[in-house]
């Protein structure tokens, strides 16, 4: 599907809405307008967050269209959104807008193509519920930090996945830190104010095109440079890095977190890092958010407990 964004979620309107319907109707599997949309609101809450949901793949997955959206892009927009600390209202609503695209979708494929595509977006509630088990929604808290984050990292299957994993947990970098780094952003070493030892340093390009520094150890920053000096970049693609961390996880019997999971292992050790180093909680509170490349410090208080 050609467009814009904005082009694209009006077509998927055009085959999901319409006005007037009877519940019965929307409830019933053998009627013709099953599942879909009577209300004016309901489908501009919906069509809001399609339009989110569709730039967040132009920026992090560079899929511009949606009829390539797999259950891989689902879970990872709900855990891109959870991140930070979303009411458990506004998650149900992102849930409810993304079943309704899987309905869309379905439809506009049927209309379109002589094989319809079928699609899954059942994934968004099992993280959903997931979530609420867990409490990792406003005003309640789940550490998602690994127990053994080293263990996870050196059994990823990938040489590449395992030096990003190392990237993430050591410097605290999205994963939009790590999917691709060129030569210009090693900017060689220097020393940590907070624990006074030498680290490698680069230039990360994150959420919202924030750049900073990313700190990693002399070993992890050696390793990175090499293989930037035999391959001219070093990236990776996100769907095989999760894919990987999943498997992984799996493997060795503890619950995946994602990537994202690493960031809440560097957040903690960081804190306790600045405490080392005699700096007061609310310091600490600010100098790692500027660090995890976040606007307000009680985000990063969250991922603290």
């Amino acid at each position: 599907m050609r467009g814009s964004v904005y082009y694209q979620t009006s077509q998927l309107t055009k085959v999901i809405f319409c006005e007037g319907l009877k519940k019965k109707d929307k409830i019933d599997p053998t009627n013709v307008n099953f599942n879909k949309v009577s209300s004016y609101k309901s489908m501009d809450s919906y069509r809001n967050i399609w339009n989110n949901f569709f730039n967040y793949l132009r920026e992090h997955w560079k899929l511009k269209d949606p009829i390539l959206i797999s259950s891989i892009h689902i879970s990872a927009y709900m855990e891109y959104k959870i991140e930070y600390y979303p009411s458990k209202l506004y998650l149900s609503k992102i849930s409810s807008a993304l079943g309704k695209l899987e309905t869309a979708l379905h439809l506009y494929s049927i209309e379109n193509f002589k094989k319809p595509i079928n699609y899954d977006f059942s994934i968004r509630l099992k993280i959903l519920k997931k979530t609420r088990d867990l409490k990792n929604v406003a005003d309640n808290y789940h550490d998602r930090a690994y127990d053994n984050p080293l263990e996870l990292i050196s059994n990823l299957s990938s040489t590449k996945h395992r030096l990003a994993a190392a990237i993430q947990y050591e410097g605290g970098a999205r994963y939009e830190g790590v999917g691709l780094i060129k030569k210009e952003q090693l900017l060689g070493y220097k020393i940590d104010k907070i624990t006074n030892s030498t680290t490698g340093v680069i230039l990360t390009k994150e959420k919202g095109g924030k750049e900073g520094e990313v700190m990693v150890s002399r070993s992890t920053y050696k390793k990175l440079k090499k293989y930037i000096d035999e391959n001219s970049k070093f990236s990776i693609k996100r769907a095989h890095y999760a894919k990987d961390i999943r498997d992984t996880c799996d493997r060795l019997g503890i619950i995946a977190d994602g990537s994202h999971g690493l960031r809440w292992n560097f957040a903690q050790r960081r804190i306790f890092e600045y405490g080392k180093a005699s700096y007061a909680y609310e310091q600490a509170l600010l100098g790692v958010s500027s660090e995890m490349k976040h606007n307000r410090a009680s985000i990063t208080q969250h991922y603290t407990g």
